[in-house]
């Protein structure tokens, strides 16, 4: 398999997916164009749209659910998130 690690094609792996958005008190400019085009192509009735961003994450072994989410949080806080205007979402499985 491409990327795998050698002696790793037996280890158990984990899926994980993290949810991030903008905090409901952000703006989002992309939303609000995405909301004037889709009435624009005749999708009347749409309210709002707010952008996000869905991170897949694959990771090896399978330590305890509350270890992955603390993990996977720390990744939120520290990369995938910028927690001054998002919050994020934890998904195992």
């Amino acid at each position: 398999m491409p990327g795998a690690r050698p002696g790793a094609k037996n280890a158990a792996r984990m899926k994980a997916t993290v949810f991030v958005r903008l905090k409901p008190e952000v703006l989002d400019p992309q939303g609000d164009a995405v909301r004037r085009a889709l009435g624009t192509l005749g999708f009347e009735g749409v309210r709002g749209v707010r952008i996000g961003k869905l991170v897949e994450i694959e990771l090896d072994g399978a330590p305890a659910a509350g270890e992955v989410k603390a993990r996977l949080a720390k990744m939120a806080d520290e990369l995938l998130a910028n927690p001054v205007i998002e919050d994020f979402e934890i998904s195992v499985g």
